[in-house]
């Protein structure tokens, strides 16, 4: 398939054959969505979205968009990818059937249902491309205006190349930000908070975004009356429209059937987005969805036999095909043999999807079959296990459940037989080799990974004295804002004055505005903006205020972050830092330690969670020589207390994965983290005082923890285990718990009852006593530990109550 092309200085030939090159991608793209659909309902994919009725657009959209731009979509984007020449059609099928291989399913290697679209930002190692030579598109997520924040870090980016001093080396990544980043989305989709916190954004940061707005009127079945007001996402964003006297948008509005219309919108679009930095809405109206929203359902159940016709007549290639003939441009037998033609095509390369598909799948089953058969030869249960071997081969397409079933169904027939070594071999062979399939990469596998990154320990002058830990932080981010010029922060009050606990004081003034910047009150384009820029080959530095405050971000960062660098097998990946604080302060919404929601929610982020800022200093600069993502939550009552100022600021480095033993002791294993440690190690004093001497080790970070089973060891030792923290009963200790008990085996050291304690169920109180009350006090732990040992030991410790 040739790809789209625009040429500023064309013949009369040149430009024939560009627009019949167009037509012919667009209907090749048609008979992809009508075979696709065909495809579902005869049950050889499972489900189907598709781009029908948007295809004339996205060539438009495909004849601006230049090496090294981003598109940051949604799933009805096939055409312009396979305008832009990154996608087939037998990768069309490949992705329509979940294909694990990479080579045949470029976009996720199947672990997305078809129509979500990514390009490789890695090669296999997890090394950068060089992302000015080729077109990008950001992996595609299901969730409405879940690509929005992404959108506007990808844009931010551009502005930050092209203004910011010593990004000159980064050549990969930009050509002095000339790139454009391209967002499409449905106009129901509009209605979503995302869509109008990441147009606000964008307006505000002036950044190179082009926003397409598809509009067919409907969200499946939902009229536009009950999404839009006015019906009309242009008409109501008409405020954002820039003048002589403010900044804003170019907003724009153009019929998706008319080509050439098309055509020349967005290339004013790029023009002005590209070269001004401004942002621009397209809102592309008129569409059609022929076949309706999805495979799930039919839209003659929805719409009029009025709206149908019209659809049938404003159908965007329809209408292109009535513009060629006006203009001269084909005769209706060129146009008719380009579409027998795409017919053939696409019916040829939906025949080799299908064959790559099912052929090892094939080679699997006859392996298992031959074996079997081979084992029946000589088990008591021959007729049972040939019956199994009999039944797989009659299986004419047969996929990976049924045979991995088959074989574990007969392991049980040869328990205490000769053959069941043989075939719990071949069942564990071939688990080892499909389960990566389905399950590589949630953490990078790269090099750079965090567990590659060793320990460097903070180093002290003699005379060091002690200081308020904020300083601790400010210096260290002084030190690797100098050393990293492609890191950069934002967040809310992080730049004038220097975040609200001051640890990023003075940096706005010597790293500039760009660098160390204030943002609006809208945590998910925060997190957004991380994201994108990330993926950019930047730094960034998400700071969200509280911690309290990231259940507005923790949809994009599980739906988005969390998922990216599995969803494309390795291909992308988003090296964000997000820096926020919490635990024990003061109320309701200032000292939530919602850790079990986070950590269940985010695999694929790191958690990591510092119990004084030195350790959160090194976990930054481990971070930074990594390329994963991770939250940071720092103490929110430890930027007054004192530490010592280490000499090696930037360079030392907290492990990842890693606990830490600060309390070496014979009776009990008391495991905690963040706020609750120094409560902990108080209790523990006083409990010393009455002959029991606790161990006591800080998790350090909750995903991963504990890579060493260092607190398995310490129980075997004290043979005892209390988990402590802020959460809610059933939040991160019990996490804490099962990782301890049941993944490092902890349980054959116990002598008593493991057991956790947490805060209370409801959220914490305002005030001092609301805290005492709400969360884990001295008093509370002493006589949790008192009483476990007065379980253990009542003689010597005696019942308190």
């Amino acid at each position: 398939m040739t790809e789209a092309q625009t040429k500023t200085e064309i013949t009369f030939d040149d430009f024939k054959a560009e627009v019949l090159n167009d037509y012919k991608i667009a209907k090749i793209s048609r008979e992809c969505s009508l075979l696709g659909r065909k495809e579902v309902l005869t049950g050889k994919a499972k489900f189907g979205i598709f781009g029908d009725g948007k295809e004339v657009p996205q060539l438009a959209l495909a004849k601006a968009f230049q090496n090294g731009d981003f598109r940051s979509g949604y799933y009805r984007d096939q055409t312009f990818m396979m305008a832009i020449g990154q996608l087939s059609i037998q990768q069309f099928f490949a992705g329509l059937y979940g294909h694990t291989d990479l080579a045949h399913d470029p976009m996720s290697a199947g672990r997305q249902m078809g129509g979500h679209f990514a390009t490789h930002s890695l090669d296999e190692n997890g090394n950068w491309n060089n992302l000015t030579q080729q077109k990008n598109s950001s992996a595609d997520i299901s969730p409405t205006a879940g690509q929005m924040p992404r959108l506007l870090g990808l844009a931010q980016a551009s502005k930050i190349y092209r203004n910011v001093r010593g990004l000159e080396e980064f050549t990969n990544f930009s050509n002095q930000g000339n790139e454009v980043a391209w967002g499409t989305i449905g106009n129901a989709s509009t209605s979503e908070g995302l869509f109008f916190e990441t147009i606000n954004a964008a307006g505000v940061l002036q950044v190179p975004m082009v926003m397409s707005v598809w509009d067919d009127e409907y969200g499946i079945s939902v009229h536009a009356r009950y999404q839009t007001t006015k019906e009309n996402i242009s008409e109501i964003l008409k405020g954002f429209q820039r003048d002589e006297d403010n900044k804003g948008y170019e907003i724009m509005t153009v019929k998706g059937w008319d080509y050439p219309a098309l055509v020349e919108t967005y290339q004013k679009a790029a023009a002005i987005a590209r070269e001004e930095h401004v942002p621009v809405l397209i809102h592309v109206n008129e569409l059609t969805q022929p076949q309706g929203h999805s495979t799930s359902g039919s839209h003659e159940r929805y719409k009029n036999a009025e709206r149908l016709a019209w659809e049938a007549a404003f159908d965007c290639l329809a209408q292109m095909r009535t513009w060629l003939l006006d203009n001269n441009l084909a005769t209706a037998e060129e146009l008719d043999a380009i579409d027998e033609q795409a017919k053939k095509d696409v019916l040829e390369g939906k025949k080799a999807a299908w064959t790559a598909f099912v052929s090892p799948t094939k080679e699997e089953q006859n392996e298992l079959v031959s074996l079997l058969n081979s084992i029946a030869a000589s088990s008591a249960n021959k007729v049972f296990i040939e019956k199994h071997a009999n039944d797989l081969a009659a299986i004419k397409e047969p996929i990976r459940k049924e045979i991995l079933t088959t074989a574990r169904k007969v392991l049980r027939l040869l328990v205490n037989e000769s053959g069941r070594q043989q075939l719990a071999a071949w069942i564990t062979s071939y688990t080892n080799k499909i389960q990566p399939k389905f399950s590589s990469h949630l953490f990078s596998q790269s090099a750079k990974n965090v567990l590659q990154s060793a320990e460097v320990a903070p180093t002290y002058d003699a005379s060091a004295e002690e200081v308020d830990a904020r300083l601790v932080l400010r210096d260290n981010f002084d030190a690797i804002f100098n050393k990293y010029p492609e890191a950069l922060i934002f967040g809310e009050d992080s730049g004038n004055i220097g975040d609200v606990n001051q640890g990023l004081e003075g940096m706005q003034e010597k790293y500039g505005e760009l660098r160390v910047t204030d943002a609006g009150i809208r945590e998910a384009t925060i997190l957004g903006q991380g994201i994108g820029l990330a993926m950019r080959g930047l730094r960034p530095i998400a700071e969200i205020q509280y911690l309290d405050y990231l259940l507005y971000a923790i949809q994009i960062m599980s739906d988005d972050l969390a998922t990216l660098q599995y969803r494309t097998q390795g291909r992308q990946k988003a090296p964000l830092i997000i820096r926020t604080r919490g635990h024990r302060l003061e109320g309701i919404w200032h000292s939530g330690s919602p850790m079990g929601m986070i950590i269940n929610a985010i695999r694929g982020i790191h958690v990591l969670v510092p119990r004084n800022m030195t350790k959160a200093a090194g976990f930054y600069n481990t971070l930074l020589e990594t390329d994963e993502p991770a939250l940071l939550i720092e103490c929110l009552n430890g930027y007054r207390l004192k530490e010592k100022m280490p000499t090696n600021l930037g360079e030392f480095k907290t492990p990842i994965g890693v606990v830490e033993t600060i309390k070496q002791g014979t009776d009990i294993t008391i495991v905690s983290y963040g706020s609750t440690l120094r409560i902990v190690e108080q209790a523990a004093k006083e409990l010393q005082e009455v002959g029991i001497d606790c161990e006591i080790i800080d998790a350090q970070t909750l995903l991963p923890f504990d890579i060493n089973h260092d607190c398995a060891k310490s129980i075997a030792k004290t043979n005892r285990l209390l988990v402590v923290d802020e959460d809610v009963p059933g939040g991160a200790s019990a996490y804490l718990l099962q990782q301890i008990i049941d993944e490092q085996n902890g349980y054959q050291h116990l002598d008593s009852q493991p057991q956790t304690l947490a805060s209370k169920a409801h959220r914490p109180a305002y005030g001092t006593d609301g805290d005492y009350f709400s969360k884990p006090s001295t008093e509370d732990i002493f006589e949790k530990v008192y009483a476990i040992m007065h379980e253990a030991k009542p003689d010597q410790y005696p019942s308190l109550y």
